[in-house]
């Protein structure tokens, strides 16, 4: 039995599906202006009750990042922003009835927390983000770990300090595809996480485990179908990550097209076998499949939603899409292209649609979204990255590395803090962040 929820009646009513960094950022900002004013009654509906900076899942998954101190409870920041949340998935919408159709929800045990529900919009916002895309590849999916959410991010490093025991408690000798470790997609990423991994596994060991050999029994892989890592950036900062790679010891495969996935490891089109006792599958993203015809809504054949410059659904005006789940034109790309599926560019269009959305309720005309690339920085260890800033990275801008690229790396997560926080806030956790490092572990060990 669907129940019908009629929060928010007599004010304009936002309903913002998906709480990752844009969704969670545009409710903080639309419930400091509109909420706080009664203005608006703002309803943030997501499937899970934390939000973690999705960039930030590799260092989850190699251990170099306690999540519990970096997760942000969504009913705890409704309250301090002065907007609604509800837990559930999406089931579907009604655009007749302007409904958002939301998943009853039960805890661990399988017993019922809410019942299926749905919620009344004004003005209805998609951000439900994006998944890993296996392509259909056989054994992806059971065998092969991806990192799409903070959970699968934690099982994969209880799997790898798992396999890191075990190795070292067992009487015989490693069989062929222990502690290898295959990484398949070297995008960001993939490569990110080759490099966190690299010195993860090092600590790991150091902590007692000295039956391993980590330089001669602990193999990481990078496998590419393209014909060099980070396809999609520019030569310069994909020839320093690969030599910085390589230095590590990180076995890079490229031009290397992966047709199948079993419990020992890869299979290549080629034939070759690659052993691996543990797999992640980082290739290739795809929007949600509820978002395919959501009601009539145009999608494309990775499930986007296809937004006008004004970021609203070509087929429906009250419906608003953003972040990687919407595939949106580039105003000012020099070739018609569509926005990049980067935390950037959702940030820049959480901050655009907070004053539209205003504007919106006023009965004033839209802005088209005008995306400004400020470049990418990648994450290679704790105190290294590469990147490219200032402007369109295929002509080639400021090329930065080693502790400032880090530095500035580190920098985007805090703008993504302040953005929910305050700047006060972020640096009193910044300070308790700092203390709490130097009385625990370098890395996480369960």
């Amino acid at each position: 039995m669907q129940i019908h929820i009629p929060d928010g009646e007599g004010m304009h009513r936002i309903v913002i599906v998906g709480g990752g960094a844009g969704g969670l950022e545009l409710a903080t900002l639309l419930g400091d202006s509109l909420g706080k004013k009664q203005h608006a009654h703002i309803t943030l509906i997501d499937k899970s009750r934390t939000h973690i900076w999705k960039p930030m899942l590799h260092e989850i998954a190699s251990g170099s990042m306690d999540y519990s101190l970096h997760e942000i409870d969504y009913l705890a920041q409704a309250h301090w922003h002065h907007f609604r949340y509800r837990i559930g998935a999406m089931t579907g919408i009604d655009r007749a009835q302007r409904l958002v159709h939301v998943a009853s929800h039960q805890d661990e045990d399988g017993k019922s927390v809410t019942q299926e529900r749905s919620f009344p919009y004004d003005t209805l916002v998609i951000a439900v983000g994006s998944r890993t895309n296996d392509f259909k590849i056989p054994g992806v999916a059971e065998h092969a770990i991806q990192l799409d959410t903070p959970e699968q991010a934690q099982r994969f490093h209880r799997k790898l300090v798992n396999a890191c025991i075990r190795a070292h408690a067992q009487p015989e000798p490693l069989f062929p595809n222990q502690l290898q470790v295959a990484i398949i997609g070297a995008g960001a990423t993939g490569v990110e996480l080759s490099a966190e991994l690299y010195r993860s596994i090092r600590t790991l060991v150091s902590y007692g485990l000295e039956r391993i050999e980590a330089d001669q029994d602990v193999t990481l892989t990078l496998i590419e179908a393209a014909p060099r890592i980070l396809p999609v950036l520019p030569d310069r900062i994909a020839s320093e990550a690969t030599r910085i790679l390589e230095k590590l010891d990180v076995k890079i495969r490229t031009n290397a097209r992966v047709s199948g996935v079993t419990p020992f490891g890869v299979q290549l089109a080629t034939g070759e076998f690659l052993p691996a006792e543990l797999v992640v599958w980082a290739a290739g993203i795809r929007a949600p499949a509820c978002l395919h015809d959501l009601d009539g809504l145009e999608s494309n054949s990775i499930n986007q939603l296809l937004v006008k410059p004004t970021l609203q659904t070509t087929r429906d005006d009250n419906v608003f899409a953003f972040g990687d789940c919407a595939a949106a034109p580039w105003l000012d790309a020099a070739a018609e292209t569509m926005i990049p599926p980067r935390a950037q560019a959702a940030h820049q269009q959480a901050v655009h649609l907070a004053k539209q959305l205003r504007q919106r309720i006023n009965g004033k005309p839209l802005a088209d979204f005008h995306y400004q690339d400020f470049g990418s920085l990648v994450s290679l260890g704790e105190n290294l990255a590469v990147g490219g800033l200032m402007g369109n990275l295929a002509k080639g801008t400021l090329f930065v590395e080693g502790y400032i690229a880090r530095f500035m790396y580190n920098m985007l997560y805090k703008k993504h803090q302040v953005g929910l926080h305050g700047v006060w806030k972020v640096a009193l956790n910044s300070l308790s962040a700092l203390i709490h490092r130097s009385t625990t572990p370098r890395i996480k060990l369960h």
